[in-house]
């Protein structure tokens, strides 16, 4: 009953659609930022936001101030910039390889991200200049080399890089990459636990530097996205549709899965694991919105922005003080709603 109503009031109004979504995400800052094992009240956290954006100078509680600044602020930035990361490739490659139940992790990319983190945890690696940088920037290193690999596999295999060659390119390199994991799992002693709890995903403890290192990525790869939605609607009729409309089908490919796996990999350095983000969110919200990619990007990226700032929200709330694993409570969430979907889309087509 919710998606006809929603489709009646916004799909054809496009502000109504960024509002509902826009508010949806400024609520769950809010809510991040606010609730807690220590409460900040709505009026606290707006003095403290306007003293340190504003030239303004309101009397508060220099501990809430750095609670909010310095601890859950940070958190819920890059909550929000993972969700929105992971949402906004899962909707690319959707596109692209025509299929709404595709996700960032096709094409292996989050396996190789976690193989390079993985690696700099249980040799203890540390650079010289990077020092606490040096897992993010390891894992990035190797989600980039892991999309290279795979797309130049892929065009040896068949110059035309059709999807269908990408994807299975991507499985077997996943597959691959999934055992070398194991393999260091398995030989793991004390760094175990640390590895386990990585690839699990959480974004506590983290602070302003995975913000900053995320955000570059995060607006190169969106920034490319936005670039070909013409192309991304086109290809998702087809090749052979979208060449006969003047794309040139292979070099957009090759850019959306750069973009998209710019943005996987990154949102993987700096927060490990987190599945479901990606495939349900712009499945959703292309059921209540549609697939015009010009709308759906940034949606995509708005909505999955503020789920997993709930998501850490549940994550750290419901065992206080103890805390959940962010990718326990996504794919708590997600594999339910997977499940409905798929059963919606089987139903649908018997009808």
């Amino acid at each position: 009953m919710l998606k006809p109503f929603i489709q009646k009031y916004t799909v054809n109004k496009p502000s109504v659609s960024y509002s509902l979504t826009i508010g949806f995400l400024l609520i769950t800052v809010f809510l991040g930022v606010g609730v807690g094992t220590v409460q900040v009240s709505f009026k606290e956290m707006v003095a403290i936001f306007g003293n340190h954006l504003l030239p303004l100078s309101f009397q508060t509680d220099p501990m809430l101030d750095n609670i909010v600044v310095n601890i859950r602020l940070p958190r819920v930035m890059l909550a929000g910039l993972v969700g929105a990361s992971l949402s906004l490739a899962g909707a690319a490659f959707q596109g692209l390889l025509r299929n709404p139940l595709a996700d960032p992790y096709t094409l292996g990319v989050s396996s190789g991200a976690s193989v390079g983190a993985v690696i700099v945890i249980f040799f203890q690696l540390s650079l010289p200049i990077l020092g606490l940088l040096t897992l993010p920037i390891a894992s990035i290193m190797a989600a980039f080399i892991t999309i290279f690999i795979v797309l130049f596999f892929a065009k040896k295999i068949e110059p035309s890089m059709k999807v269908e060659t990408i994807i299975l390119t991507g499985i077997i390199f996943s597959s691959f990459l999934g055992a070398f994991l194991s393999l260091i799992i398995a030989l793991s002693g004390q760094e175990l636990r640390q590895i386990i709890g990585w690839l699990l995903g959480s974004v506590s403890m983290r602070g302003w530097n995975y913000v900053w290192i995320i955000l570059p990525f995060f607006l190169i790869g969106a920034f490319l996205l936005v670039l070909n939605t013409r192309e991304l609607n086109a290809m998702s009729f087809g090749e052979e549709q979208a060449q006969h409309l003047g794309v040139n089908v292979q070099k957009r490919k090759q850019i959306v899965l750069i973009a998209g796996s710019l943005l996987t990999g990154a949102a993987v350095a700096v927060s490990g694991t987190i599945g479901f983000v990606g495939l349900v969110i712009p499945h959703l919200t292309r059921l209540l919105w549609g697939p015009d990619h010009k709308h759906l990007l940034p949606l995509s990226t708005f909505v999955g922005a503020g789920f997993l700032i709930l998501a850490d929200l549940v994550a750290r709330t419901v065992i206080q003080p103890a805390e959940l694993p962010i990718g326990v409570i996504t794919a708590l969430i997600g594999a339910p709603v997977f499940a409905v979907i798929l059963m919606r889309r089987r139903l649908k087509g018997r009808g």
